[in-house]
């Protein structure tokens, strides 16, 4: 670790030197290159200067304390020891904090996509039940919700429901919802009273931008048909509903909630932006590690993320081995207890990732 924080360092210096030379600063583009690369070295190489003086200033106390005859005096010098080991402690957690590499989509708003798994018209319902959840939660947060497609069932449920989040470090919070959730209480259409099982599954991606997705019209087949609906009034009488079809990944996406074809197709432009960005990410991952959580994409029960367990109010987060007993306030938005706790995990897996350790930085 403190070869790397070395390297910040010396790349500090010679950022220095880059950002004042006259030819960096007649271009633009490197120079805000350089500033930005600047802002995030002078700040960790800043934070590992305070550490080294805090550390000689420790060693310093300590032989003075070896030297010290006067009890009242040797007093006075532990006391500003543990001062001094305090915030050599806190220098080290920041320090820690600033080298584990921040996901720039953390930013970015999201698209969610719901879709009933195993289980029927009930799957169908817990996708309704994980939907208001969320929808809670964004009202909670401050974050506009649009619908961007729906299917929904004849008593309440949705077989798949596309929303986007805006706000506010959204996916950065809902970016470990994707997987696949299960759920076990007693259907409302069961008469029995036996406890079923469904699923349904979560995808979270980050808003893709057209910088950051480019997509050739001559990739793209794009098929327009009547919309469907319960009958009477929400039958669409006009080609309204748009399919489009990415010819290079496979990847379709459909819409039909609004009356405006064009409204639709920009709809679904932001649904296959999203899904392109990220099945492009996912291949080039692939080929440079395996370290990359991947997001469970079939409704199979085995392939669980979390567990909503009706009869014991339980919610089981079987990733990090968590259990909360308070299923009603979750469902009802109270995500904070476990996106938290999904945070911190993650960031602890990063430290060893990235090789930061946890101790041994007294060195």
């Amino acid at each position: 670790m403190f070869e790397r924080l070395e390297d910040f360092c010396k790349r500090k210096e010679d950022l220095e030197k880059l950002i004042s030379d006259p030819k960096v600063i007649a271009d633009n583009k490197k120079y805000q290159e350089y500033t930005k690369d600047y802002a995030l070295v002078s700040e960790i190489a800043g934070c590992y200067q305070k550490y080294r003086k805090t550390v000689r200033q420790i060693k310093e106390h300590k032989e003075l304390l070896q030297e010290q005859q006067e009890p009242e005096f040797a007093e006075l010098i532990m006391e500003e020891l543990k001062n001094l080991e305090e915030k050599k402690n806190d220098h080290e957690k920041k320090i820690k904090l600033l080298l584990v590499p921040k996901d720039p989509m953390d930013s970015r708003n999201s698209i969610f996509e719901i879709r009933a798994g195993t289980g029927g018209e009930e799957a169908a319902l817990f996708a309704a039940n994980l939907f208001r959840m969320y929808q809670r939660y964004a009202e909670e947060q401050g974050w506009r919700l649009e619908r961007l497609s729906t299917n929904a069932t004849g008593i309440g449920g949705f077989k798949e429901i596309i929303f986007s989040l805006e706000g506010q470090d959204v996916y950065k919070k809902l970016k470990y919802e994707s997987g696949v959730h299960r759920v076990q209480r007693v259907p409302v259409t069961e008469t029995g009273g036996r406890i079923h099982t469904s699923t349904a599954t979560v995808m979270v991606l980050p808003e893709a931008e057209e910088i950051d997705v480019e997509i050739n019209p001559n990739d793209l087949r794009i098929d327009t048909y009547h919309a469907g609906g319960r009958g009477g009034q929400h039958v669409n009488v006009t080609d309204s509903a748009v399919r489009l079809t990415h010819l290079t990944t496979g990847i379709v996406v459909q819409c039909q909630d609004e009356r405006s074809q064009i409204k639709n197709k920009v709809k679904a432009m932001r649904v296959l932006r999203a899904r392109v960005k990220e099945k492009l990410e996912q291949e080039e991952q692939k080929k440079r590690t395996q370290q990359r959580h991947s997001q469970v994409k079939t409704g199979d029960r085995s392939e669980k993320i979390r567990t909503y367990n009706y009869p014991q109010n339980r919610v089981t987060e079987h990733r990090i081995g968590l259990a909360l007993y308070n299923l009603t306030e979750i469902l009802d938005g109270d995500l904070d207890p476990l996106i938290n706790r999904l945070i911190t995990k993650d960031y602890e897996d990063k430290l060893v990732q990235y090789g930061v350790p946890d101790t041994g930085a007294s060195k």
